[in-house]
């Protein structure tokens, strides 16, 4: 007698149970279920359940999805970006799928997620999304250094947006967001200035020589570029070589 196939709808809030054994059978007959043809639907319902209860154990097999599925969950995710409500969480999904750094995360640069990301930094006005996101950001580009050539000016921009945020949105946002976001912009710079030195310093010397820009360099970046040394690479190298992808 074939063996009856359980209930997707049944088995993820069961994810949620207090009882060790119970959970890993549940974790185990998911895993079983999304290697079958099945398994598009159980990880489209899995992303929904995540973003509804924020549960820990749904995150963890999401952030543990092997190929060919990694596409299904990218597009699914990607979905979920467009929709404002379910941006916030659909990016701290992204972030802990990022730092686990499954072997297929570079893909990511071939998928319209990646343009969602970058269209959400450049255009939303939610700061804990921007934080988010920016912090996905910068963990992801040194995973996909191949997506430089084709998106750097775009980098720079969000840079250059978010470093300004304080001061073009005074009073708008409590101050204990405004750290953290100028945290995150901080790390944007370190990691675009370590990837990218001489593409991004040439960035700076012409955003920041504009009137309008000075007063975020002398109160934003310039304190930046006092606490980095200067990067070997804006003596022997170019900008071009900076994104040759064979480096």
């Amino acid at each position: 007698m074939a063996r009856e196939q359980p209930n997707v709808g049944d088995l993820l809030p069961l994810l949620e149970t207090s009882d060790l054994h119970q959970l890993e059978e549940i974790r185990g007959l998911i895993n079983e279920q999304l290697s079958t043809e099945r398994g598009s639907m159980l990880l489209n319902g899995l992303v929904d359940f995540f973003l509804e209860t924020n549960s820990a154990h749904a995150m963890h097999i999401l952030s543990s999805v092997r190929e060919p599925h990694d596409k299904h969950l990218l597009d699914k995710m990607n979905d979920c970006m467009t929709k404002p409500a379910c941006r916030l969480p659909t990016l701290m999904l992204l972030g802990h799928v990022v730092r686990r750094q499954p072997s297929w995360i570079h893909k990511i640069a071939r998928y319209p997620l990646l343009l969602s990301l970058l269209k959400c930094l450049k255009a939303d006005t939610d700061v804990v999304v921007l934080i988010t996101g920016v912090l996905v950001l910068v963990t992801l580009l040194p995973m996909i250094p191949q997506a430089g050539k084709q998106h750097l000016w775009e980098y720079f921009d969000i840079f250059g947006r978010l470093a300004s945020w304080n001061l073009k949105n005074p009073g708008h946002v409590p101050e204990v967001y405004l750290i953290h976001l100028h945290a995150s912009v901080y790390s944007l710079f370190h990691r675009l200035y370590g990837m990218y030195p001489c593409n991004f310093v040439s960035y700076l010397r012409s955003h920041y020589s504009m009137k309008e820009n000075m007063e975020t360099f002398d109160e934003v970046v310039k304190p930046m570029l006092e606490h980095v040394r200067v990067h070997p690479e804006l003596v022997t190298g170019t900008k071009d070589n900076e994104l040759d992808p064979t480096r």
